[in-house]
């Protein structure tokens, strides 16, 4: 019987976490501890973290939003809102990539590689079937994106239902056969290299594909904005409003109950990680058709943007809402600290590029020592006095 008060005390930790209130608090407490360390290492290096926090929020563009910001500050505010926006969209569609698998009890590492042929796939048919009407050119664009994703995403999948093969070594493989693949396809003498310039790259896609501007401009915020959150709804809905979404729910919280209930684990497997793929292949074509138009060799080793999807999906909880705070945080800390924004008086620009991967890694880290405060509440009772040498009573 003594035992009883322990596991009910860490069952209501357990569950306290699980509630709407403890799922809100627990990445608000994750996120304000990660900039609170930020600030205090910001303060090492001798610069004052309030003044470095102050300039960075300015250069995310969300000052645009607060009435009493006018003149030039309110027009560059709206050009830095515009790209925070911008980043924002393919952000919350590769946490999405990663929220559907580990809702499934499954882990997609293989974002990268999903955003890159997807990245790919849009860019063979926005750079072809010229004189396409551009409604047309765009959503084919943007099926074969979403299409050459899932696939992807498929292959680890079957291969998980079939053999086995545990997802995090398979998506990892296919990411660096989707990286090494691009470049072999745009290098020197590639198959789909583009003109002959310094650094080999593609072609320009057709203005025809092109998605819509909706705000700004160089580059100006495009209508991916709103796929993205389209997606967010889609999302949604599969996961609590379908068949498929209660069974790729069930097979994450308990695969053999499922399995004993008449649901195919293998077939839920294949799907979720094909679903995947085709959230983070239509991150890839968002941003391709969106604004960057074209793809270089050296961005294939440059732009991991999918990993910071992970980030998001964790801080968001898997749950909608919580990738899309997730996702606009992320990005306004990216675009806040990119070198082309801080003032090096304020603080040093390369120091902040540092700063955001940091407070990053933090966060992931305080979101994901939920489990461990769980273990340590529980420990705690264990260390009572008088209660530590208690032996565990046998049935």
């Amino acid at each position: 019987m003594a035992d009883e008060p322990r596991a009910s005390t860490g069952s209501a930790v357990t569950e306290w976490f699980s509630t709407r209130i403890g799922g809100v608090l627990v990445p608000v407490a994750a996120t304000a501890l990660a900039f609170l360390i930020g600030g205090l290492v910001v303060a090492i290096t001798g610069n004052n973290p309030i003044t470095a926090y102050k300039a960075i929020f300015a250069g995310t563009g969300l000052n645009w939003f607060f009435p009493w910001v006018s003149g030039d500050a309110r027009a560059d505010a709206a050009n830095d809102l515009q790209q925070t926006l911008i980043l924002m969209a393919p952000l919350i569609l590769t946490g999405l990539a990663v929220a559907f698998a580990f809702r499934c009890g499954l882990f997609n590492i293989g974002g990268q590689g999903q955003y890159w042929v997807g990245f790919i796939a849009a860019l063979y048919v926005a750079t072809n079937l010229e004189g396409t009407p551009r409604p047309l050119h765009v959503l084919l664009a943007i099926v074969a994106a979403i299409v050459a994703g899932g696939i992807w995403g498929g292959i680890a999948g079957a291969l998980k239902a079939t053999v086995g093969a545990h997802e995090v070594i398979t998506t990892i493989m296919l990411n660096w056969i989707a990286i090494f693949g691009g470049t072999y396809l745009y290098e020197i003498g590639g198959p789909l290299q583009g003109p002959q310039e310094s650094i080999p790259r593609s072609d320009e896609v057709f203005e025809s594909a092109e998605l819509w501007p909706i705000w700004g401009s160089l580059p100006a915020l495009h209508a991916g904005i709103f796929i993205a959150l389209f997606a967010l709804v889609v999302y949604s809905v599969i996961l609590n409003r379908t068949t498929l979404g209660f069974e790729v729910r069930a097979v994450g919280f308990n695969p053999e109950a499922a399995r004993y209930s008449g649901i195919s684990v293998s077939k839920n497997y294949f799907l979720a990680l094909a679903i995947s793929g085709a959230f983070a292949g239509l991150a890839g074509g968002i941003d391709l058709l969106g604004f960057k138009f074209s793809v270089d060799v050296g961005d294939f080793g440059t732009n991991f943007i999918a990993f910071t999807g992970i980030a998001v999906a964790l801080l968001g909880r898997t749950r909608a809402v919580g990738i899309l705070f997730a996702a606009l945080l992320f990005a306004a800390l990216e675009v806040g600290t990119s070198t082309r924004q801080l003032d090096p008086e304020v603080f040093e620009p390369a120091l902040a590029v540092d700063l955001a991967t940091m407070i990053q890694a933090l966060v992931i880290f305080f979101v994901g020592a939920e489990l461990l405060i769980v273990y340590i509440w529980r420990a705690r009772t264990l260390l009572r006095p008088g209660q530590a040498a208690q032996p565990e009573l046998k049935q």
